[in-house]
């Protein structure tokens, strides 16, 4: 190999070892403006607002369970639980924190941009009005759906064992 040849196959090595370490680099820090995006995008679906709805569900349903077998502590629990729900109210700000460091990761920050206004125009309002009918439809369906192949799979794994002399 000629020297020339040597010095391009090092600049090349160089340049991808360069590209790799800056890839890696946008991966693990996504810009402050990539997060704003990605944080948009988590609100625009709807991820925030539902997040909202865990802590006064939880705190609800420890209210339910205790005052069931215990309805002399009603209102000491209520004003304990209405005390301390600030506290883990400030915990939803780490899954979002989280969610979006790890959406932005996955997306560029022209990638998240552009969903950002994809998700401003008419389209973009529809699909996220369409959203939660979407999600609860390909649940019945993939319940139906689970439902029926679990029959499937037993009918058709009892007819191939029974075929080989085992019935169960």
């Amino acid at each position: 190999m000629s020297s020339s040849q040597s010095k391009v196959k090092a600049s090349l090595g160089a340049v991808v070892v360069l590209a790799i370490a800056i890839a890696g680099a946008r991966a693990d820090e996504p810009t402050p403006a990539a997060l704003n995006y990605a944080n948009q995008i988590l609100v625009d679906i709807g991820m925030k607002p539902s997040l909202d709805l865990v802590v006064p569900q939880m705190l609800s349903g420890l209210d339910r369970s205790i005052t069931a077998t215990r309805p002399e502590l009603k209102d000491a629990l209520r004003d304990t639980l209405v005390a301390i729900e600030p506290e883990f109210l400030k915990s939803e700000q780490g899954v979002v924190a989280e969610s979006a460091k790890f959406l932005a990761s996955r997306m560029s920050e022209q990638e998240l941009k552009d969903t950002v206004t994809f998700f401003e125009t008419p389209s973009g309002k529809k699909f996220i009005a369409t959203q939660p009918a979407l999600a609860q439809e390909v649940g019945s369906l993939a319940r139906a759906w689970r439902e029926q192949l679990s029959t499937d799979i037993l009918a058709r794994a009892h007819e191939e064992m029974k075929k080989k002399g085992a019935d169960f």
